[in-house]
């Protein structure tokens, strides 16, 4: 009896923002508004909220959900170990599978590491000042520069 007369309220309300906001013009966010606003009078009128107010209560209900969330993490486990052995059973396993592809390269492999053929030849810098102990160049800005000075920025 209280969850409908709360949502009666609520729908009330949110029915006079949507008249206020068509009295300003605003008709799509007015028409918005009056969908959202009759909501929950709609789910009280078709028993949700009564059903809602029966499940919330009942500790059986509670535990069930416990159980489900409980086979939720069980199976997320599974899957990350699952993703962290690469799908294969044991080492063995995955040393046969990894010498039966031996021109494999792994996913982050950097370009030397690719072999003569496939690495794309690398420019040669003229200008540039060689690299800082961090591995940056010095002038991390003279490709913006050129890029501003070649638009006449």
């Amino acid at each position: 009896m209280l969850t409908s007369t709360v949502c009666a309220a609520v729908s009330a309300a949110g029915l006079g923002i949507a008249a206020i906001t068509a009295y300003r013009k605003r008709f799509l966010a007015a028409t918005r508004i009056a969908a959202y606003s009759l909501i929950p009078i709609g789910l009280v009128m078709t028993g949700v909220i009564d059903w809602l107010a029966g499940i919330v209560f009942k500790p059986t209900v509670w535990a069930g959900f416990g159980v489900l969330a409980l086979s939720v993490v069980l199976f997320m486990t599974t899957r990350a170990v699952e993703r962290r052995r690469g799908g294969l059973g044991s080492r063995k396993e995955r040393r046969a599978a990894a010498a039966d592809r031996p021109d494999a390269v792994a996913p982050a492999a950097s370009a030397p590491s690719l072999g003569a053929g496939r690495a794309a030849p690398q420019p040669a810098a003229k200008g540039k000042a060689a690299p800082a102990k961090g591995g940056a160049p010095k002038d991390d800005f003279s490709d913006i520069e050129a890029i501003l000075k070649k638009h006449g920025i």
